[in-house]
């Protein structure tokens, strides 16, 4: 079994139903453990689109897919919950992301692990703060929290799973 971290983020419709709908897709997956989650966080909209802020957080999952199943299966999810494509970096219904899959480096035409972009966007680190203790690339996540410059645009809020 492998363990893996998921990013998890939505700003169109119901976000918080979004994020729930996701989540509770994966635990219904016969394949996938969900095992935590982390505090759910309200984001300014990474990139140069005009949109409204994101709700983000975090999963660790437990699963036997491998992690171009995985993949498969978290694009269905998206697809599910009435993801489209329009916009690079554009505003989305919901969005999954595969973070950390094990100790895996994989870099592939359509995946690449651990995620291309993880330490550049502070509204990934801090919710997988939550939930994963261990350095990335020699670093603990509040280093690169730091780094990232871009920190102050993540703000707690007070919504649950």
């Amino acid at each position: 079994m492998s363990i893996v971290f998921i990013a998890l983020g939505s700003n169109l419709g119901d976000r918080l139903a979004n994020l729930k709908n996701a989540r509770q897709a994966l635990a219904e997956h016969p394949r996938i453990t969900v095992m935590d989650s982390s505090q759910i966080y309200e984001t300014e909209p990474y990139g140069n689109v005009d949109q409204d802020d994101f709700l983000n957080a975090a999963v660790k999952i437990e699963t036997d897919l491998s992690p171009q199943e995985l993949l498969a299966c978290i694009q269905q999810i998206e697809a599910d919950l009435g993801r489209k494509r329009l916009i690079h970096w554009g505003p989305r219904t919901i969005d999954l992301d595969i973070l950390l899959f094990d100790n895996l480096q994989i870099q592939a035409e359509n995946l690449t692990i651990p995620h291309a972009e993880l330490t550049k966007r502070s509204f990934v680190l801090v919710p997988l703060k939550d939930i994963y203790n261990q350095k990335i690339f020699g670093k603990d996540l509040v280093e690169w929290i730091n780094i990232s410059g871009n920190a102050e645009k993540v703000r707690g809020s007070d919504l649950e799973w």
